[in-house]
């Protein structure tokens, strides 16, 4: 039911066409659009143990200015590269989407908020850049996977933290448009919680690797930030929540999203049936309909 609802709603949105600014000019955004994409690779950043980063770029071919996005991977902090996700920045960027999937620090280099810093130090970079690759950063959005969930959530949350913003970047800011993930960690204790229950020596030393000193894993997490009351900016934020998740349980994952709806934000909350935590790693329906539940947020965010 919920992807036929979805795959109406792209339908109609696509018979309007949905205008984004872009040097004064408009361009319309069709969910159903299909265009051939290229894929390419520049250095993104040097991070301070000497590890080139890269970006890997989804440029769709044709007329533009696409809109963009940034892509950060998710490997509990401490695993993974800009390659991770790239089922979902291919069909994304077939779509007429600008996509750019980052490298980021791993908690092994060093500990929270490095990587944090190299996604909004992305957000920055890529607003300046975004044109060379035909795309417009007039209304960036971010996608977030699992742990580059939780640091998507982070930056756009705290665009103007001093932490977050430590590495100098001249002439863009680090707002975005609106953030869409998939399984974030978005309450960082009760995950290192679960994992100490379940004895899953992996996650609990994902989590202790990552935020030191511990007291960290308190000021970095979303959950918390927002249980205090911290003055924080909402954007428009989607959560796809795999039903048999025994990584961020989706008990965890509701609490944080009607904290985010207390607060005043808006959040699009969706469960996807039998599916667990990384369910969009394989081919077939589940998969599908969040590669299509991504573009139609997508969609809604560039019409506003």
């Amino acid at each position: 039911m919920r992807r036929r609802t979805f795959l109406k709603e792209m339908t109609a949105l696509a018979a309007v066409g949905l205008p984004f600014a872009a040097n004064g000019a408009m361009k319309a955004y069709d969910p159903k659009a299909r265009f051939e994409i290229k894929v390419s690779e520049v250095p993104f950043r040097k991070n301070a143990q000497g590890r080139q980063l890269m970006a890997r770029i989804y440029q769709p071919v044709g007329a533009g200015p696409f809109p963009t996005l940034l892509d950060l991977h998710g490997g509990a902090w401490h695993r993974k590269d800009r390659t991770a996700n790239e089922p979902m920045d291919r069909a994304i960027a077939e779509s007429g989407v600008l996509v750019v999937a980052i490298d980021m620090t791993l908690s092994g280099e060093a500990p929270y908020p490095a990587s944090v810093q190299d996604a909004s130090y992305g957000v920055r970079w890529l607003k300046s850049r975004a044109a060379e690759w035909n795309g417009s950063a007039a209304k960036l959005g971010v996608l977030g996977s699992s742990s580059g969930g939780h640091i998507a959530e982070l930056i756009a949350m705290r665009p103007n933290d001093a932490r977050y913003n430590a590495i100098p970047f001249e002439g863009a800011d680090t707002a975005v448009a609106y953030v869409a993930t998939r399984s974030p960690i978005s309450n960082c204790y009760a995950r290192w919680e679960n994992a100490e229950s379940m004895k899953n020596k992996s996650l609990i030393e994902a989590s202790t690797s990552y935020f030191s000193p511990w007291e960290t894993i308190h000021e970095g997490n979303p959950q918390e930030i927002l249980d205090r009351k911290e003055k924080v900016v909402l954007r428009p934020l989607l959560v796809m929540q795999g039903e048999l998740d025994d990584n961020m349980r989706p008990a965890f994952q509701q609490m944080f999203v009607q904290a985010y709806r207390n607060a005043g934000g808006e959040c699009q909350y969706e469960v996807f049936k039998g599916s667990v935590h990384e369910w969009v790693a394989k081919p077939g329906p589940q998969t599908d309909a969040a590669h299509e539940m991504v573009k139609a947020f997508i969609a809604r965010n560039l019409a506003r």
